[in-house]
């Protein structure tokens, strides 16, 4: 299959790309299948009804892994490396919520082979639930 890589030409300052995805107990028992995390937090209503929350949540890294799709995908895109990520959890995301990740590119450095990105995600209130700075880069080179 032949692919268009993102090149540092197609890349400015204010491009935008945003994702969304609605939060599913499925989307809930995949993510503890790969990594394993079985918080009762995330598991048990139970457990989860006695604390500040009031109800299960989703994982944090569930709800961030929305950026991965969006460096790979939409923005820089194909060809794009995933260099870094901060993460601020502002708000807990609750099964059935359905959350927007953005990126905005903050600046573009093909010398120092770097996109800065301010990342976020709203829910559908559109309360910021995380906030971020990604780092990404570009594949110098394709063999074919």
């Amino acid at each position: 299959m032949a692919y268009q890589l993102t090149t540092y030409d197609d890349l400015k300052v204010g491009q935008t790309a945003c994702l969304q995805k609605t939060i599913s107990e499925e989307d809930l028992a995949l993510f503890i299948q790969i990594t394993g995390d079985k918080n009762p937090l995330h598991v048990e209503d139970a457990f989860a009804k006695q604390t500040f929350f009031g109800q299960k949540i989703a994982h944090g890294m569930l709800s961030a892994s929305l950026f991965s799709t969006l460096v790979g995908m939409h923005l820089p895109g194909i060809g794009a490396i995933y260099k870094s990520q901060v993460l601020e959890f502002l708000r807990p995301v609750y099964i059935g919520d359905t959350l927007k990740a953005y990126f905005e590119i903050l600046a573009v450095d093909p010398k120092a082979e770097e996109i800065e990105i301010k990342s976020w995600i709203e829910n559908q209130d559109g309360e910021k639930v995380i906030a971020g700075k990604t780092v990404a880069s570009l594949l110098r080179g394709f063999i074919k």
